[in-house]
């Protein structure tokens, strides 16, 4: 599907968009466009990657004007700029409208302009149950997203939702790695809060999957692991060789949630299960929906939804396995300084 075809990647300098590029610039794509607005990262890329096929646009999802320039000519778009940082976006929630809201907005108009094939937006599960407005910001990108996508038959737009990227930069696995590494405590907010463990190449297969796929205003989930924080410190001190390493438990952080939820109870009802992932269809109601609002459905009420906490949980040793897999955890072990996904 993407032979001979121009991608273009909003953040493309970020952890996606580098494992975008190793899985896609020795494959028979015409030409991948890293659109972002740090000009050092993309001059790193630059070099790093030294292909023909990359090219780099300067600009911000916010300005329009350089959205628009960067997507003239493309066929596909993968949207993975947004402020992820939920203590930021706590002190700045306008900021968080303005890139991850406004921004989606500015990149699916240019894409509806110029005919785009089909576009990718990648989302959190924050965005489900959000209690902080970095969840809030990406539960409304979702909305614009899918009423984006009933504005044309030419351009599909899908979403694809995911739990935390395992070694990320900020994340607890590099936290607890550098404070053995310093010698001091772990530190636990909550040894029973559960996070769900997915890799950065998961997160381009589901992309990927959705792209393949996808119908328009489609949401994909992939069916992810989960581990309690205690079994993460566990796993990751005793594959440091340190298996009884001091920790220090210090409470939930603002903005926290005890668990991470994937899919909503109302998700979970529409929700189409395709093995490892489940599809949620649009609802293409129109504004003329009285009978929902006056009769309602009760298989609603009986619903799950798709936590960390009824999730298939991870022990100890599943758990190191997957760490082995991590070229950060690769790098530690052979005693190499090792920088987390940016």
């Amino acid at each position: 599907m993407f032979k001979d075809k121009k991608l273009l990647i909003t953040g493309g300098t970020g952890s996606f968009g580098n494992a975008v590029l190793t899985r896609f610039l020795n494959s028979d794509i015409n030409e991948i466009r890293i659109f972002s607005r740090d000009e050092k990262k993309q001059d790193d890329s630059r070099k790093k990657y030294n292909s023909q096929k990359l090219k780099f646009y300067l600009g911000d999802v916010r300005d329009s004007d350089s959205v628009r320039k960067a997507m003239r000519g493309v066929d596909y778009v993968f949207h993975a700029a947004a402020l992820k940082q939920v203590p930021s976006c706590e002190f700045y929630p306008l900021e968080a409208v303005k890139t991850n809201i406004l921004g989606t907005e500015n990149v699916l108009d240019a894409a509806l302009e110029f005919g785009i094939q089909r576009v990718i937006c990648l989302s959190t599960d924050k965005a489900v149950y959000p209690i902080n407005a970095m969840g809030i910001s990406k539960a409304m990108m979702e909305k614009v997203a899918v009423a984006k996508s009933r504005e044309s038959d030419d351009t599909s737009i899908c979403i694809t939702r995911y739990g935390n990227v395992m070694a990320s930069r900020n994340s607890v696995i590099p936290l607890f790695v550098n404070q053995i590494l310093s010698g001091l405590d772990l530190t636990i907010t909550d040894p029973t809060m559960t996070r769900f463990m997915m890799t950065l190449d998961e997160a381009v297969d589901l992309v990927i999957f959705a792209f393949e796929h996808g119908n328009t205003g489609d949401i994909f989930v992939q069916k992810s692991p989960s581990v309690t924080l205690a079994t993460l410190a566990k796993a990751i001190a005793t594959l440091m060789g340190q298996p009884s390493y001091k920790t220090q438990v210090i409470g939930t952080r603002h903005g926290e949630k005890l668990f991470e939820v994937l899919l909503s109870r109302e998700e979970m009802f529409s929700a189409e299960d395709l093995g490892s992932y489940f599809r949620i269809p649009p609802d293409l109601r129109d504004l003329n929906y009285g009978k929902f609002l006056e009769e309602g459905e009760v298989r609603v009420s009986e619903a799950n939804d798709y936590n960390s906490h009824n999730s298939p949980r991870l022990d100890v040793v599943d758990l190191q396995a997957l760490l082995k897999k991590l070229s950060f955890m690769q790098a530690i072990l052979r005693g190499e300084n090792a920088k987390a996904e940016d």
